[in-house]
């Protein structure tokens, strides 16, 4: 885990919703400028529209495949096990996308110019990822925060064995995001 106490002193409404919910890792990339009013709007648009990486669509595609294979994503998520139903009416009026959004697999519970929060579950993990976005001296840091629920005998077993891929994802998704950062907005403050 890098940097937890750091990303826990964050003032994020996901501590406070995730208070009873294991963080389970946190990635961090710094993002060197940029400019004024950088918010978590302007990573999901550099990410969507970077090149895709072939090293992290070669790991999805094998988390997929053995998705399929073993069932592991067949069950939706019900609404009963979602935490949509712990947002206040404030989270719903401020978030910039609609809370309950699906955004590949996994369903968007709020977007915030600092912050987003994202929920999947599966036959595997009931999984949380926070986007957060602070203002440093020289630009801006991304926080990448994980929180898993365990939902079966699977949940150990299945984050022991991807605990490799993951580490190689994980940074190669900041890294990707890092340098559309420098493509959109150089090193400029």
């Amino acid at each position: 885990m890098r940097l937890p106490a750091e990303y826990l002193r964050l003032d994020l409404r996901a501590h406070e919703l995730l208070h009873d919910v294991p963080l389970y890792d946190v990635s961090v990339v710094d993002l060197p400028g940029g400019g004024v009013g950088r918010s978590v709007a302007d990573i999901r648009a550099l990410d969507s529209a970077a090149a895709p990486s072939r090293l992290a669509n070669a790991i999805y595609g094998l988390r997929h495949l053995l998705g399929r294979t073993f069932g592991w994503d067949l069950a939706q998520m019900r609404p009963e096990d979602s935490l949509l139903s712990r947002l206040s009416e404030r989270d719903r009026r401020d978030s910039e996308i609609t809370p309950g959004t699906p955004v590949g697999s996994f369903l968007l519970l709020y977007q915030f110019p600092g912050e987003a929060l994202s929920e999947t579950r599966n036959a595997t993990v009931h999984g949380f990822v926070c986007t957060a976005l602070a203002r440093t001296a020289s630009g801006y840091r991304l926080y990448w925060g994980v929180y898993v629920i365990p939902v079966s005998w699977l949940t150990r077993p299945y984050l022991l064995a991807i605990e490799p891929f993951r580490r190689i994802l994980y940074p190669a998704m900041l890294r990707r995001i890092r340098r559309a950062w420098l493509a959109a907005y150089g090193a400029t403050t």
